[in-house]
C-alpha cells in the first residue's frame, strides 16, 4: 500500500510535469519511440551555464579553500579559459580532452571550459595508476590532459598519444590554468555553437570484462539528466515547504562536495544539479571525517553526499558532538549499497536529519530510483522507485522480456539521460543495450506492489568497495601477469565501512614464491590502490572448477567468507 508520502510526492510532480508545470513534458524520438524530455531544459551544457550564472549572479557558487567564487566568477573564469582553448591551443569542436586531477575550483573551472569550448569532457579516474589513466587517454583519444602534479607523475613514462597541460590547485583558477591561457585567446574568442546531439562527456565504468568502457553521452542526456534531478529536489522541497519545514525564504542551499568530480554522482546530481538550485558547493580535496564535520559547521552545510560509508563514519565517529552539524539536514548516499542496519543508526545519531538514497548508473547519467525521509526509513533494503519524470523501468529476463511485478530479474532504465554507447565499442554497446532502448544494468532485483526497486544480486561479476567499481577480471588479470601465479581467482566479501572488499585466492607455481607481501606489493605497481585485494590466501591445490571449468566462486566465497571476520 502507498504511504502518505508516495501520494503527496506523486500529485507534486503530477502538477510540476503538467502542461503549465515548472517541468512539463514534451518528447524526443529515440529507439523508434518518443521519449519524455524536461521542456525547459537548456539544449546543451554551455547554454545552461550561461542562463543560470546569469541568474545566480553573485550568489556564491565555489568554496575551496581560501578561494571563493561567485557564480558570475566562474561563469567569467570559464570563459576565458575557453577561449584559450579555442584560440590558442587550436581545439576543435568534439575533440576530447581529459581531466585527470582531484577535487578543486581549478577542476570544475576547467570542466565548464572545456564544454564552453566544445571540447568533449573526459573524466579519468583519478585514483587510476599509471597504466589505467593512459588506457583511457588513449581509449578515446585525448589531444589534451588536464593533470594535477600527482597524476602528471603517474602518467610519465608511459606512451600515450595526449599533450599533458598542468592543472594547479591551492590557488585561483586562472592561475591554476594558466597553461591553457598561454597561448593567447580569452573572453572574447569566439566559441562554437553546440547543440544537443553534440558529444559532451565521456566517463568510464569497469565492466565484467575486466576492460574499463568509456560511456558517452550528447549534451542533450546529460542536460536532462540533470534536470531529472533537479524535478526530484524541487518536487521534495515543495513537500517540506507545504509541511513548514521547508528552508527559510531565500537561505541559500550548500551542499559537501566529498565524492569525486569525475565520478557521474559528483558530476551530475551534485556539480551540475547545483548551477540550477543555485547551491553553494564546499570542496574537499580529499574525505577526512574530522575535516569534513568542521567544514560542516563552518560553512552551515544543508546537504551531504558520499558513498555510504561516509554519513557512516560521521554518525559513529567518537568527536562528532564536538561539531554543531544541525544545519545538514539531509545525508544522501550514491554509488553503492547502504547496509540495512547502517540507516537505524544514522537516524539516530544525527535525529534532525534524514538519511536518503539514490540509485544511478554512469551509464544512465546517474538517473534512476530515489527513496526520500520516511520511506526510506519504512524501507531500507530499497533504492526506491523509478525517478519521474523521465525514467521508465523495468526487469527483464535473459532474453530481454519484462517480467511481472515481484519477479527478480536484470534492472534495465531507459531515458532520454541514458549514454549513446561505450567509446569505440559497438559490441559492447549491443549487448547493454535492447533494441528498444532499455540499459541492463547488470544488477539482479525486483519492484514491489509500491513499485520500489529491491536489488538482491549483481548479474556482472563487479566488487563495489564504497562507490568504486572494481571488476574482478580486471583484478584477476593482473594477478597473472606475476610470474609466479597459476590460478586465481577475485571475489567481494562484506565490509562494515566499506559495504565490500576485493579478496583473493591463488596458487603459486611450482618452485615459485609468491608470498601476499609480495603480490600485493606487485600489484599497487599495476592497478589503482583502491582495486587491490584487502586479504590474498595462497592455497596448496588447484581451484575447485564447475562443470564449464570457471573457477567455483561461490563456493570460495562461502570457504573464505566463514575465515573473514577472523581476517579482518
Amino acid at each position: 500500500m502507498q504511504t502518505q508520502l508516495d501520494r503527496d510526492l506523486a500529485r507534486i510532480m503530477d502538477g510540476l510535469t503538467g502542461p503549465d508545470g515548472m517541468f512539463a513534458l514534451s518528447s524526443q524520438r529515440r529507439y523508434d519511440r518518443d521519449l519524455p524530455v524536461i521542456a525547459a531544459a537548456p539544449p546543451s551544457l554551455p547554454a545552461y551555464f550561461a542562463h543560470f550564472c546569469e541568474q545566480h549572479g553573485d550568489r556564491e557558487f565555489v568554496v575551496d579553500g581560501a578561494c571563493r567564487l561567485t557564480f558570475r566568477d566562474a561563469y567569467r573564469q570559464a570563459r576565458m579559459v575557453a577561449g584559450g582553448l579555442v584560440e590558442g591551443h587550436g581545439l576543435q569542436k568534439g575533440e576530447r580532452v581529459g581531466i585527470a586531477a582531484r577535487n578543486s575550483a581549478s577542476w570544475v573551472i576547467a570542466y565548464m571550459a572545456v564544454l564552453m569550448a566544445g571540447g568533449c569532457a573526459v573524466l579519468l579516474n583519478g585514483f587510476w595508476s599509471g597504466e589505467e589513466l593512459v588506457h583511457g587517454i588513449d581509449l578515446v583519444g585525448c589531444r589534451y590532459v588536464l593533470a594535477d602534479r600527482a597524476r602528471a607523475d603517474r602518467i610519465a613514462g608511459h606512451p600515450h598519444g595526449a599533450q599533458i597541460l598542468p592543472l594547479l590547485h591551492d590557488c585561483p583558477p586562472l592561475e591554476g590554468l594558466a597553461s591553457l591561457l598561454a597561448n593567447g585567446g580569452g573572453a572574447d574568442t569566439p566559441l562554437p555553437d553546440i547543440a544537443g546531439d553534440d558529444i559532451a562527456n565521456v566517463l568510464f565504468t569497469s565492466g565484467s570484462t575486466g576492460v574499463s568502457k568509456g560511456a558517452w553521452s550528447d549534451h542533450r542526456a546529460v542536460v536532462q539528466g540533470t534536470f531529472n534531478y533537479l524535478a526530484q529536489s524541487v518536487m521534495v522541497l515543495t513537500l517540506l515547504t507545504m509541511r513548514g519545514e521547508g528552508p527559510a525564504e531565500g537561505s541559500q542551499p550548500i551542499a559537501l562536495v566529498n565524492v569525486p568530480l569525475f565520478h557521474v554522482t559528483g558530476e551530475i546530481p551534485v556539480l551540475l544539479q547545483s548551477f540550477a538550485l543555485g547551491r553553494r558547493l564546499v570542496i574537499m580535496g580529499k574525505w577526512d571525517a574530522v575535516e569534513a564535520m568542521r567544514l560542516i559547521e563552518r560553512e552551515k552545510v544543508t546537504y551531504f553526499v558520499g558513498v555510504p560509508l561516509m554519513s557512516f563514519e560521521i554518525a559513529t565517529h567518537p568527536d562528532r558532538d564536538k561539531f554543531d552539524l544541525s544545519s545538514c539536514v539531509t545525508f544522501a548516499a550514491g554509488g553503492a549499497p547502504r547496509p540495512v542496519e547502517h540507516v537505524d543508526r544514522i537516524r539516530k545519531a544525527l535525529p534532525h536529519a534524514f538519511p536518503v538514497l539514490g540509485y544511478g548508473l554512469t551509464e544512465t547519467n546517474a538517473v534512476g530510483c530515489g527513496n526520500f525521509n520516511e520511506n526510506y526509513l519504512a524501507k531500507p533494503g530499497s533504492t526506491g522507485a523509478p525517478s519521474r519524470p523521465l525514467v521508465d523501468m523495468a526487469i527483464l529476463d535473459d532474453a530481454g522480456n519484462p517480467l511481472p511485478q515481484g519477479q527478480v530479474g536484470e534492472v534495465a532504465i531507459r531515458s532520454i539521460a541514458n549514454f549513446q554507447g561505450y567509446w569505440d565499442n559497438p559490441e559492447a554497446t549491443a549487448a547493454a543495450v535492447t533494441p528498444d532502448g532499455y540499459f541492463r544494468t547488470g544488477d539482479l532485483g525486483y519492484l514491489d506492489p509500491e513499485n520500489y526497486l529491491f536489488i538482491v544480486d549483481r548479474k556482472k561479476d563487479i566488487i563495489i568497495r564504497g562507490g568504486e567499481n572494481i571488476s574482478c577480471i580486471e583484478v584477476e588479470d593482473a594477478i597473472y601477469t606475476h610470474p609466479c601465479v597459476a590460478e586465481a581467482s577475485v571475489f567481494g566479501l562484506p565490509h562494515e565501512l566499506y559495504g565490500e572488499v576485493p579478496v583473493a585466492v591463488y596458487l603459486a607455481k611450482p618452485g615459485c614464491s609468491a608470498t601476499e607481501d609480495e603480490l600485493r606489493a606487485f600489484l599497487k605497481e599495476h592497478i589503482a590502490a583502491f582495486k587491490v585485494p584487502v586479504k590474498l590466501w595462497e592455497v596448496a591445490d588447484p581451484l575447485p572448477r564447475l562443470g564449464t571449468e570457471k573457477v567455483d566462486k561461490r563456493s570460495l566465497r562461502e570457504r573464505y567468507g566463514k575465515q573473514w571476520p577472523a581476517a579482518t
